[in-house]
């Protein structure tokens, strides 16, 4: 009989959606290990909830996550929530045994973050960050050519996350702009992703300077039912007070001698969800934008000197990572197979009893940034990773 991996997914909005799509996708186009079952959707608005599990074949449904975790049917917890929700649930899923496919930011503080990674490490069981763009097939290329030492030593990172969908001041007031369940703004949200890119690509960071800034302090009061997407709607004329930065810039220098910056923002009026990043070394460079997902630019030194320049590389050639299973050459992918290859990858994890990437581990460390660039924006200083004493709590 084929093995079975049973989920329980708690969380269904947009990445309730973009998560069930990946456990969907994943056996019609790789040879799984092991078959995931849509196993039972949690949620709080059981109308909502049943038409979510309906709609993407979720076979039952709970209201109450503690429910699903002791149920001895699932045997993987898939968490689609806002950060400030990942710790219990996580800590309830890894002492239950049951492995941890978790959404990006892991968690509120390095505290949390440290006893979610002990208690799962602790219970022997697998835990996912989903950064998914690290599955990003031209990304993942980035990595290998990095490894391959086609850019020589690293010298400059720059990077750039930008996003429009707060400029209006008339946009209410979600939990994203609120310090009790976001943490942070696109500080914590936006550049934990720089921030993993980084740790993946380049190496560990050592110090960091940032500033914050807000350019609007109140916003309408949201209507609760339409907080979790972007076209959230105000329920009235009541104000609240936004609580968290609405731009950071961080500067860097990483471990291994290199320096780098972050741009993190939801006012950059016309970018939707512009991703972009440059990495210059010794014998050459490579830039990517998210917007352009399927494309790596490339420059090398090591071409003849009349030929030099930035070249585009397309990455859809089968001999790229993970696209000998989906299309013929030169027909792209989107934003939402970066999360099947998550899931294959987790489901590979788990039935072969092996390590995957980017993990609890990887998510403390980026807290740890993060944290740190928070220090430095309230203190005005720079701001060392190994000194804790400095990371504001």
């Amino acid at each position: 009989m084929e093995k079975q991996l049973h989920i329980g997914i708690v969380g269904y909005k947009f990445m309730g959606r973009a998560h069930s799509n990946a456990w969907l996708k994943a056996p019609l186009f790789f040879d799984v290990p092991a078959q995931p079952i849509l196993k039972v959707a949690c949620g709080r608005h059981e109308p909502a909830l049943k038409e979510f599990a309906q709609k993407w074949g979720w076979q039952e449904t709970e209201t109450d996550w503690k429910k699903l975790i002791s149920r001895p049917d699932v045997d993987i917890v898939d968490i689609a929530l806002p950060q400030h929700l990942h710790y219990d649930i996580a800590i309830a899923g890894a002492r239950a045994g049951k492995h941890i496919f978790c959404e990006k930011p892991l968690a509120m503080t390095s505290q949390q973050a440290e006893e979610m990674l002990r208690v799962c490490e602790e219970n022997n069981v697998k835990h996912y960050l989903n950064h998914n763009y690290r599955r990003t097939p031209a990304i993942s290329l980035a990595k290998q050519m990095i490894q391959e030492g086609r850019l020589g030593r690293i010298y400059h990172w720059r990077c750039a996350y930008q996003q429009d969908w707060i400029v209006d001041p008339a946009f209410p007031l979600t939990w994203q702009l609120r310090k009790e369940t976001a943490q942070a703004g696109p500080h914590w949200d936006l550049n934990s992703h720089c921030v993993d890119l980084a740790h993946f690509l380049v190496g560990e960071i050592a110090t960091v300077t940032t500033l914050t800034t807000n350019f609007i302090s109140e916003r309408p009061l949201a209507e609760e039912a339409s907080t979790g997407n972007l076209q959230a709607q105000s329920k009235g004329h009541e104000k609240g007070e936004v609580t968290v930065e609405d731009a950071a810039l961080m500067l860097v220098q990483f471990k291994n001698g290199a320096i780098g910056s972050f741009e993190a923002t939801r006012f950059a009026t016309g970018r939707k969800n512009k991703l972009s990043f440059e990495i210059y070394g010794s014998n050459g460079s490579l830039s990517f934008d998210l917007e352009k997902m399927n494309e790596l630019q490339f420059f090398s030194l090591e071409d003849r000197e009349q030929e030099q320049g930035f070249r585009t590389i397309l990455a859809t050639e089968p001999t790229h990572p993970y696209m000998k299973s989906w299309w013929p050459p030169g027909h792209i992918i989107g934003y939402e197979h970066a999360f099947v290859h998550a899931a294959i990858d987790f489901i590979t994890a788990i039935t072969e009893d092996k390590a995957i990437e980017p993990n609890f581990d990887d998510g403390l460390r980026i807290i740890k940034v993060l944290e740190a660039g928070l220090a430095s924006a309230e203190t005005k200083q720079q701001v060392s990773i190994s000194q804790p004493e400095l990371i504001l709590s």
